[in-house]
């Protein structure tokens, strides 16, 4: 019967090469999650979720499910630490980025006095676009909550909490930039009126659509777990269809459902946004396109990561 091989892990510093834990007889089926947890027990203060390790204080961090005795270090193995700063949970990352620009839209829909001159106060604009506008608006982070609470599977993944301030200014500070000209008393509808409109509607519905139909795809996929791990791919469902042409299609319906928003709004800043929003996701399509491509070998060659055979 073979003996068992425990590993020891000194954990330093990043910055100070300072030793701050020892761990004696570790086993070596123990992962970078698990050492972590060993490394909590010492410092209660830093949880996992805080927690770099690397094995070279310039090297990027270890995965929580890469294996101690598959990296390249001996029965005494070093690793350095990296404080990352408090976290939130992907869960709450999501309804704190979704409820705010909600909320901040009504403050400008219903004309709070201290936005606009006083005698527009609690007025209704006259034109029907800018209740239609709202409509789509709530329906949109409507159902960004919803599919946060009931839809996406989250992992044990976080957030560091200055990035999530980040992003709350950016969202939250475009919806308060978008509704203040929507819904500014000397807003002027499309140039071509309600056939401008309601092309602009139908895109935006078919986008929200496929949107969600997209996340639902994903969402089963995801529910096969590790050992069914595939590239997903088109349904019956003809929203899904898109990904014959692109990695990821979630992001096509979200950048045209902002188009569509664009232009039935004709309002500068909401197309601003669109671009910002376009070129933010084009960057995180490519980065999963090519780990696709990196994972799958069959992976196929037509798709682009999400503008149909051209990006």
């Amino acid at each position: 019967m073979s003996r068992t091989t425990f590993f020891e892990v000194r954990v330093l510093d990043a910055k100070t090469k300072e030793q701050l834990c020892f761990l004696d007889k570790v086993d070596p089926h123990s992962t970078i999650g698990d050492i972590k947890s060993l490394f909590h027990k010492s410092y209660p203060h830093w949880y996992p979720a805080r927690q770099a390790l690397m094995l070279d204080a310039k090297e990027k961090s270890l995965r929580d499910e890469e294996v101690l005795q598959n990296l390249p270090v001996g029965t005494t193995a070093t690793m350095y630490f990296r404080d990352l700063g408090p976290q939130l949970g992907w869960t709450m990352v999501f309804l704190t980025e979704c409820i705010g620009p909600l909320l901040t839209y009504l403050l400008f829909y219903f004309r709070v006095p201290c936005i606009y001159s006083y005698k527009y106060a609690f007025i209704s604009s006259p034109h029907p676009v800018v209740r239609l506008a709202f409509a789509c608006h709530t329906f949109h982070y409507m159902k960004r909550l919803i599919e946060t609470i009931f839809v996406h599977r989250f992992s044990h993944g976080t957030m560091p909490l200055r990035t999530i301030v980040r992003n709350c200014v950016y969202y939250w500070g475009f919806s308060a930039w978008l509704a203040y000209y929507i819904n500014h008393p000397l807003y002027t509808p499309p140039s071509y009126g309600e056939l401008q409109i309601n092309y602009a509607l139908v895109i935006f519905v078919m986008c929200e659509l496929g949107n969600f139909s997209i996340h639902l795809t994903l969402n089963d996929l995801r529910g096969e777990g590790s050992r069914g791990r595939r590239f997903p791919e088109p349904t019956k469902n003809p929203f899904t269809w898109l990904f014959f042409f692109v990695s990821c299609p979630n992001y096509t319906y979200e950048v045209g459902a902002w188009v569509g928003f664009s232009i039935m709004t004709q309002c500068l800043p909401v197309a601003f946004y669109t671009l910002l929003g376009f070129i933010q996701m084009t960057i995180w399509a490519k980065g999963k396109h090519r780990a696709y491509s990196r994972e799958f070998k069959d992976y196929p060659s037509l798709r682009m990561a999400i503008i149909p055979l051209i990006l």
